[in-house]
């Protein structure tokens, strides 16, 4: 899809939930078969290991990025706001998907045995120590929208919507470094430390971009 395609089609909200999983797994697919994670030497994660617990978590996390992206994408004229959705829909959607690969690959499920984020509360490989006060059970992954505050942002529209946007944006990124973080102190495996640098790397560039965008629509 070209940057003119994605902002002249308009689903509605339900349409970009669905599209956002759709993509995470036909691009899953593409991504498993451009090479393997597991190599001789190179053992399967464990079904409730660091690994498989960022790659499912992380991708929950990156797929409402893409909703988010696309609510905004329908509710701003701002050129500058506009890119950047499109580049956030189109990366955690990509992103979304390789995650979704690894874990076929490794032949574990998509859905955990264990509520979201306990693979953080757990010493990893490296001897990390988890952080249970940030990611009591039942609590939201870091940096993520509630609810209320995703319907409120498809309700805005132009700066107001603009503002939220950034702010929950920001917030929603804060929380995909933590993540990457933690699952670089609890993992060796390559694939998976080259895909956490990636977010590190990018998420923090357009943090640096979302501030300012933030402060030019100071109220």
């Amino acid at each position: 899809m070209n940057q003119d395609e994605f902002r002249s089609t308009q689903p509605g909200r339900g349409a970009i939930v669905v599209t956002a999983l759709v993509t995470a797994v036909v691009v899953g697919a593409a991504a498993y078969s451009l090479g393997p994670m597991s190599t001789p030497g190179n053992s399967v994660p464990g079904n409730t290991g660091a690994e498989a617990g960022f790659a499912r978590d992380m991708q929950v996390h990156h797929i409402q990025g893409v909703e988010m992206a696309m609510i905004i994408r329908d509710r701003t004229e701002d050129d500058a706001v506009r890119l950047l959705a499109y580049d956030i829909a189109t990366t955690q959607a990509h992103q979304a998907g390789q995650l979704y690969g690894w874990l076929v690959e490794w032949g574990l499920r998509q859905a955990g045995s264990e509520p979201p984020m306990t693979w953080m509360m757990s010493p990893g490989p490296l001897g990390e120590e988890g952080d249970q006060a940030a990611h009591a059970m039942g609590a939201l992954m870091p940096g993520m929208a509630t609810p209320t505050q995703m319907a409120e942002l498809s309700a805005k529209s132009g700066f107001e919507a603009e503002r939220l946007f950034l702010s929950l944006m920001i917030a929603h990124h804060q929380g995909a470094l933590e993540m990457a973080e933690a699952v670089l102190d609890r993992t060796n495996r390559p694939g998976v430390r080259t895909f956490a640098d990636a977010v590190l790397l990018s998420q923090t560039s357009e943090i640096d971009l979302m501030t300012r965008l933030l402060a030019e629509r100071a109220e």
